[in-house]
């Protein structure tokens, strides 16, 4: 299946002028399905539509990340531990020996404020990757629609086929009939009417493999749309007329130019190449200098400090001389401490709780830290060079699919040329081959000819009929390849 063709059976064409051809033994109540309804179905429950729309949603996941990442980052931590033997009170940065416990909490944030606009070129990356992605996402509905569309075809022209030998069999039916009058009146020898029924059974053969090819046409529509073989299906079938057809007034080269600017996968090529030379940016990025401002804010607990202290107020005092002691024993000669000017004023606490220890043990710190890539195993190196390699993998991608969509429409462009010739020789030859039926037919019947020639007049207007239907199907095919292929068809 070729991507990017999304209604080569036009379904306006199909939709409009509807006529119930006879159907099959079916009762009223099985429904009818329009192609409209099919495609609808058919994108609905597709499994490969629906990966798709999972891929936008990852596109979309990764464009927002990418843009949520110039932001800075912020981060919230915390710990609890229980220490015994030898070991650093955080609080105090003292050795302390005896069991206690200690608990903490931390936040941190970065900024990158200088790397080459990585981040920012990985946001626009991000973003023109999302837009590919619903490109590609159109282009798993075209090809969904497509086989809706060539499996939906394939049932009427199975149809139309089986139609046709019914008619055959009918008409060979009626002049079996007309041939027993006329063997019992005895004016026809009676092998002429074995003749006669052996053609009926080639005919009725006709009918059942015709039948055999309309259900399982059926069948396939009815897997495409993932409908069990079992539940009741049928399907409405249009009249169609050529006349609603007409040939193409642009040239090939007018319609490839049009078409490069409607295909989706045309589209998500091109956006292809824009990615990959920002990948080729973002790669080389990392040869450069980055520049990252840094901030942080802790604070700590311990249960060794969680005890009466003595807490500075911040006020002072004069403490008055004290005597202390006297000389040789004498009372008279009193010695007496010197007096303290401005002397804190302490407060005396019975414990030091976690809150407090945490107000009271901030810390913070603001930092700005350069880092110059010097060397790393090449591996930046490597990823520039997978990045130019990339991107010239996107170049042939799009060259790829722009030849893909040149040759396609150049085929199809001489396919309706040879199909408008072909279904024309075909209008012919059913003329030809119907006078030249009705004559052999009328002239078997005055025994003016005989079985072989009958025969061989009926078996050239199955064929000839036959040939009609193919080239009408294909030349209609052709047509609405064109006409899409200008953005004239749209679902």
């Amino acid at each position: 299946m070729k991507k990017g063709l999304l209604v080569i059976f036009t379904i306006s064409v199909l939709s409009v002028c509807y006529g119930q051809i006879p159907q099959d033994n079916h009762s009223t109540d099985i429904k009818i399905w329009g192609i409209m309804e099919c495609v609808e179905y058919a994108l609905e429950n597709s499994l490969t539509v629906k990966r798709s729309l999972y891929q936008v949603e990852t596109s979309e996941i990764n464009n927002s990340q990418a843009k949520w990442t110039m932001a800075p980052s912020l981060n919230f931590g915390g710990s609890y531990n229980i220490s015994w033997g030898r070991t650093i009170d955080p609080t105090t940065n003292l050795f302390a020996t005896e069991r206690f416990q200690t608990s903490g909490v931390s936040g941190s944030s970065s900024l990158l404020l200088f790397q080459t606009n990585r981040l920012r070129n990985t946001y626009k990356q991000s973003k023109i990757d999302l837009e590919a992605s619903k490109y590609d996402l159109e282009a798993s509905k075209d090809f969904v629609i497509l086989n809706v569309i060539t499996f939906y075809t394939n049932v009427v022209f199975n149809k139309e086929q089986y139609i046709n030998t019914q008619s055959q069999l009918n008409s060979t039916q009626q002049l079996v009939g007309r041939t027993k009058i006329q063997v019992e009146a005895g004016s026809v020898p009676r092998a002429q009417l074995y003749d006669l029924m052996a053609q009926q059974a080639t005919n009725e053969v006709n009918v059942i493999n015709a039948e055999n090819n309309y259900n399982l046409s059926l069948l396939q529509l009815k897997q495409e749309l993932q409908i069990p073989s079992t539940e009741p299906f049928n399907v409405e079938f249009p009249e169609i007329e050529l006349s609603e057809f007409p040939m193409v007034s642009l040239s090939g080269d007018e319609i490839y130019n049009i078409a490069l600017g409607n295909m989706p996968d045309i589209k998500s090529a091109n956006l292809g190449i824009e990615s990959a030379n920002l990948g080729i940016k973002i790669a080389q990025a990392q040869l450069y200098p980055s520049i990252r401002l840094n901030a942080s804010l802790n604070t700590n607990y311990s249960s060794v400090r969680d005890a009466e202290r003595r807490v500075a107020t911040g006020e002072t005092q004069t403490i008055p001389p004290v005597p202390i002691g006297t000389v040789n024993l004498d009372p008279n000669l009193v010695v007496f401490t010197n007096t303290i000017e401005n002397s804190p004023v302490f407060q005396t606490f019975e414990d030091y709780p976690l809150a407090e220890q945490f107000k009271d043990n901030i810390g913070r710190s603001i930092s700005l830290s350069i880092n110059v890539p010097i060397f790393n195993g090449f591996s930046i190196s490597s990823n520039v060079q997978r990045a130019i390699i990339l991107q010239k993998q996107a170049e042939i991608s799009l060259e790829e699919s722009s030849n893909n969509l040149r040759q396609n429409i150049e085929r199809a462009y001489n396919d309706v040329l040879a199909g408008k010739k072909s279904y024309d020789a075909s209008v012919r030859q059913v003329e030809a081959q119907e006078e030249s039926y009705r004559v052999t037919e009328r002239s078997y019947e005055l025994g003016a000819s005989n079985f072989i020639d009958f025969q061989v007049a009926q078996n050239n207007l199955f064929q000839a009929k036959t040939n009609l239907l193919i080239a009408k199907y294909d030349y209609i095919f052709k047509i609405e390849v064109l006409k899409f292929y200008q953005g004239e068809l749209d679902y």
